[in-house]
């Protein structure tokens, strides 16, 4: 079997059993106890923490050897600018198509509170003072420590330039980071391998703990949220690469791998790894490009996200009869596309996004606690099509700077004896 048909294996086998799980745990307590609350979650846990660990070693290794490759400070100049400005712009869209959508399907109108709601208070976001100040590092070991990413990205991309333009005396820095890159990703390796039985036991104590009954008042909000999704991969993404010759289908069959990893760990930075790989053994995308795409794109690149915000606000508008006027609309395009890099390194990033987007069009943010239930699960579905965007990008940027192998890309299979020899994931 495939590393794609192991994962798609271990989802449906964790769905099953948590349900399963879920139906019958009043029945018997020990069931949770144990398996949910103990195996399942110590299994899980443990699993992504690995992959956390090998997050910001990769990031910093791959980006000061992309920075080598790359060589000169005016490419890495054209490669950000083109980066951050498709970043935002699928952001806009996204979050544009959500509202369009959300207002024409009206999710949550006719909908009835009983009770009050549970009182939801979203951590403080930085100001925009405080998130230009963060993205640079006072002390590069302690953003390691802390796994802040912009300022661990701003710190390797320093340390590549001054590698290149020490000459003689940086080259044996650079043959040290190449060398550690490649012991990198042999861990990475090593650690995938355990991949279906941490997905096996993400999934079951999702569905264990979440169940299928949290859908039933909230089902209309789910399936648009989940469309919308769907859409914005099909059709913004598709169209993006198609106007660089990538036919969409075969992205997507490439992408198979790092989006079912996406969709059970919930983490872009988590499936970094995957993603790089996928982009070079896979799309043809040389490591130059794709080791500065990546990264930012798994610490700013919300697409997801911004969907979730824009029905989630309209939804939530339905629910208290507030009727949202076009400048309302306006502010929250402009609100939910900004924040996307404010909140990036903050927990529980997308909830608190949506809290600053409601209280800049004065709707109660307490609504949030209408949608937490269902919100771990399209959280998942948001986070694969995060990491596609990210891919999509960086496609997009490698074609412009001349550093994508197209046939590579619209290739169906990649040959067994190549694929043997590349350590690809399927």
């Amino acid at each position: 079997m495939s590393f794609t048909q192991r994962i798609l294996l271990s989802m449906l086998a964790g769905m099953i059993v948590g349900i399963a799980l879920n139906m019958v745990g009043s029945a018997i307590p020990w069931a949770s106890d144990f398996l949910v609350n103990g195996v399942f979650y110590v299994v899980g846990a443990v699993f992504v923490a690995m992959l956390k660990l090998m997050v910001v070693p990769l990031v910093l290794v791959s980006l000061v050897c992309g920075v080598n490759a790359m060589g000169d400070l005016r490419a890495i100049g054209r490669v950000g600018a083109k980066t951050f400005g498709l970043y935002f712009m699928t952001t806009a869209i996204a979050i544009i198509l959500a509202l369009t959508l959300a207002r024409f399907f009206s999710p949550g109108s006719g909908f009835e509170l009983t009770g009050g709601l549970a009182e939801y208070i979203p951590r403080e976001a930085p100001s925009l003072a405080e998130v230009l100040i963060n993205i640079f590092p006072e002390n590069p070991i302690q953003a390691m420590a802390d796994g802040q990413m912009l300022q661990i990205i701003v710190f390797a991309l320093l340390f590549g330039f001054a590698a290149n333009l020490a000459g003689e005396r940086g080259k044996p820095i650079v043959k040290l980071f190449s060398d550690l890159n490649e012991v990198i990703l042999k861990m990475v390796m090593m650690i995938i391998l355990l991949a279906p039985v941490g997905v096996f036991a993400l999934i079951s104590r999702t569905f264990a703990t979440e169940g299928i009954e949290v859908f039933g008042p909230l089902v209309g909000y789910f399936i648009l949220v989940a469309s919308v999704l769907i859409l914005h991969l099909v059709f913004t993404y598709g169209l993006i690469l198609k106007t660089i010759g990538i036919k969409p289908l075969r992205f997507l069959k490439h992408m198979r791998a790092p989006m079912s990893f996406a969709f059970s760990t919930s983490s872009s930075a988590a499936t970094i790894p995957i993603t790089l790989n996928t982009l070079k053994n896979r799309l043809g995308v040389k490591s130059s490009v794709s080791s500065f795409t990546v990264p930012l794109g798994a610490t700013i690149n919300m697409d997801g996200t911004a969907i979730m915000q824009g029905v989630a606000t309209v939804f939530i508008a339905n629910v208290y009869g507030i009727n949202l006027m076009f400048t309302d609309y306006l502010m929250v395009v402009l609100t939910a596309t900004l924040a996307s890099i404010g909140t990036a390194a903050v927990p529980s990033a997308g909830l608190i996004m949506l809290a600053m987007v409601l209280g800049q069009v004065g709707l109660p943010v307490e609504g949030i606690a209408l949608i937490i239930g269902v919100d771990r699960l399209l959280d998942m579905l948001r986070t694969a099509i995060n990491v596609a965007g990210d891919s999509a990008v960086t496609c997009v940027v490698a074609h412009s700077e001349g550093a994508l192998d197209l046939k590579a890309c619209n290739e169906m299979e990649v040959k067994k004896s190549a694929r043997d020899n590349s350590g690809s994931f399927e």
